[in-house]
């Protein structure tokens, strides 16, 4: 063994240098002591003395913190370490799901030349809802750049505002297509958890041989997601830019199936009155809700008839 590693072997502190070295506070060691997170000190007379494990502990600690653990899991972690179940699995499977999903790498634009992407005109309140959304990220002490996370993303909205769309309409679309994702992103976490994970995750801490099991499955079924994503956005464009081009071109399109009604277009002074009377926002759920009385009304009238005519062959009869 080294010097060095016996000097830190034989390292010792005082609560102060402990919270020195480990950039802890004296309150936060206590309370981990308190939580069973870490080891109670060594009493020598009136001082309680620490050691390097003391310091390794805390700064594991740290860095599960930083990795998104809550202390209960943190102290699950530790606890099973302790036992003699390592704590590498565990670590890769982390690492594996917080890392980047993405191939694309993330890149840095002045502010002239961001204005210059978007029309060369200086827009704040722009810049400041693409900070918001996180398509920008501000760099501490350099208020003449950015960050740009996704440059794909910043490369769609100046291509869609070079097309005439305004940045206002771009944000709130990406709001709107950002939920959309997020809800296909849950689903399809549930549905691998539900069907692949849960034999890795079932009970916790997982073990060191089924968390890294989990981690190379994260990496196998990682870029499913983004292929059925890709695969079904390029059908359903297909389908429906067909449909709306044969709308206002005025062809007819295919006849349409019980699972694909056709689009009836009313006359404009039908949708003029809509308007009028529950404003352009409610319009088709006014219009779906009067097709749907109308149709109840039509059934009720052909069922009363029907009755009717029964009544009267049994009368007659």
């Amino acid at each position: 063994m080294s010097e060095q590693s016996v000097a830190q072997s034989a390292a010792e502190y005082r609560i102060e240098d402990l919270a020195h070295h480990s950039g802890a506070t004296v309150r936060t060691i206590r309370a981990y002591q308190d939580r069973g997170l870490l080891p109670k000190p060594e009493r020598r007379g009136r001082a309680n003395v620490y050691g390097s494990s003391h310091l390794a502990r805390l700064r594991q600690i740290a860095d599960l913190l930083d990795r998104g653990y809550t202390l209960a899991s943190i102290k699950e972690l530790l606890e099973a370490w302790d036992a003699g179940r390592g704590l590498g699995g565990v670590l890769g499977l982390v690492a594996e799901v917080q890392g980047p999903w993405t191939d694309e790498e993330a890149a840095r634009i002045t502010r002239t030349e961001l204005d210059e992407k978007f029309g060369g005109k200086p827009d704040e309140e722009a810049v400041a809802e693409a900070v918001e959304l996180g398509v920008l990220e501000r760099i501490p002490g350099r208020d003449d750049q950015f960050l740009v996370p996704s440059p794909q993303e910043l490369a769609v909205a100046a291509e869609l505002h070079a097309a005439g769309v305004p940045l206002s309409a771009i944000s709130r679309h990406l709001r709107e297509l950002r939920g959309q994702v997020e809800h296909i992103a849950s689903r399809f976490l549930e549905f691998t958890t539900e069907h692949v994970f849960a034999r890795y995750l079932g009970h916790r801490p997982p073990t060191e041989a089924d968390a890294a099991e989990a981690a190379s499955m994260v990496r196998r079924l990682r870029p499913l997601a983004q292929q059925t994503v890709d695969a079904e956005l390029a059908r359903a464009m297909q389908t429906f830019a067909t449909r709306h081009l044969q709308h206002h071109l005025g062809a007819e399109g295919p006849p349409p199936t019980d699972s694909e009604p056709r689009s009836v277009v009313l006359p404009p002074e039908t949708m003029r009155a809509v308007h009028g009377l529950v404003g352009q926002e409610h319009a088709a759920a006014f219009i779906a809700a009067a097709t749907e009385r109308e149709v109840q009304a039509r059934t009720l009238d052909a069922l009363a008839s029907k009755a009717n005519i029964s009544k009267q062959f049994g009368q007659e009869a």
